[in-house]
């Protein structure tokens, strides 16, 4: 039986657009990779830090909604330490995932601005 688990990481802000697809695309296959499937998949954009990280005061916040196993982790954690591009990320476990809701959904009407 698979767990649940999200994983949000955070790219760093000056990073440029082709390279957090690539980001995006390299986490993905690693989860589906290691025995892992993912989900669901949220951009949820630059956002501001609360606290300066590294001397950046915003990241892009990418989170994934996945199920796997021990090896699912190891091989994330293992990537996530040595990218160059990530300033922070988080894994948690989950009894079940809400794929309904998106928390940081940016609507059209606010990237027009």
């Amino acid at each position: 039986m698979m767990a649940c688990y999200e994983n949000t990481i955070v790219a760093k802000q000056d990073i440029a657009e082709k390279d957090l697809k690539t980001i995006k695309d390299k986490y993905s296959d690693i989860i589906n990779k290691s025995s892992g499937k993912v989900v669901k998949i949220e951009e949820w954009g630059l956002i501001n830090l609360a606290n300066k990280i590294k001397n950046y005061k915003k990241g892009f916040y990418i989170h994934y909604k996945f199920q796997g196993d021990n090896n699912t982790l190891n091989e994330i954690d293992k990537k996530l330490k040595i990218d160059n591009s990530i300033i922070r990320y988080l894994t948690v476990k989950y009894k079940k995932l809400d794929t309904k809701n998106e928390f940081f959904k940016i609507n059209n009407n606010e990237k027009k601005k």
